[in-house]
């Protein structure tokens, strides 16, 4: 297909992007606000407005969970310790989809604070 000239391309979104993207809107909390999935590295960082005030006093963006494959095809599952600027590794070896679900259900609050 040819583009015209001075047209724009679309962007490429990856596809494990898009599944990620769409599993967040099975979420339990925070519903209702609007994440965003962005790559970092080889994996994929979930961004999200800190609406609670927990973390952001003014309710900025933060990052808050970031998923990363490895070699063997599993991934591992991030939180962010935002008292210590850090990731901390929460679960191994998963699925994508076992990931996704952890992170869309957060028992513990650790993702969606």
């Amino acid at each position: 297909m040819r583009r015209r000239p001075g047209s724009a391309a679309a962007p490429v979104v990856s596809i494990t992007q898009a599944r990620i993207e769409r599993a967040l809107h099975q979420r339990t909390r925070y519903r209702y606000v609007a994440p965003r999935v962005v790559a970092e590295g080889v994996g994929w960082v979930v961004l999200c407005a800190n609406c609670s005030r927990n973390i952001d006093p003014a309710g900025g963006e933060i990052a808050i969970a970031w998923l990363q494959p490895d070699s063997a095809g599993t991934w591992t599952l991030h939180a962010r310790d935002h008292a210590a600027a850090a990731w901390v590794a929460r679960d191994f070896g998963l699925t994508l989809d076992a990931a996704l679900r952890q992170l869309r259900s957060d028992p513990d609050r650790a993702y969606w604070q």
